[in-house]
């Protein structure tokens, strides 16, 4: 059985998509970048900060449908300057130090928007 949640976020409908998907025990969380419930960047110009944010964000929706952080199997971090990588791995830590998922950081050029520096995606199992 699949169930779809939103977040409400404008991309959703636009590009056709849903925050997180889940199938069975299993869930998939999209990449989500650090913008609030208005639409809003949060952490201009801060990698810390926006990682923090999107990993809040992030469980949001994983408590949403049924799942705990220590469900995250692997986690996928987009970065447009890998140079900072600190900044972003200090924040994943404070979220996943005694889970350890598997994690991916990879710089990309460019996300959909210019003034967002990270993007997170994350693959939950449920035991």
């Amino acid at each position: 059985m699949r169930k779809n949640f939103s977040t409400g976020a404008k991309w959703e409908d636009i590009v056709g998509y849903s925050r997180a998907v889940q199938v069975g025990n299993q869930l998939e969380v999209t990449g989500t970048v650090a913008v609030n419930e208005q639409g809003l960047l949060v952490g201009k110009d801060d990698m810390y900060e926006q990682t923090r944010f999107i990993l809040q964000k992030i469980e949001k929706v994983i408590i949403e449908a049924g799942f705990t952080l220590n469900d995250v199997v692997r986690t996928r971090i987009f970065v447009t300057d890998i140079s900072r990588w600190e900044e972003v791995g200090r924040a994943h830590r404070e979220f996943f130090h005694s889970i350890k998922p598997a994690t991916t950081m990879v710089e990309v050029k460019s996300l959909i928007s210019p003034e967002y520096l990270v993007e997170i995606e994350a693959s939950l199992i449920k035991a």
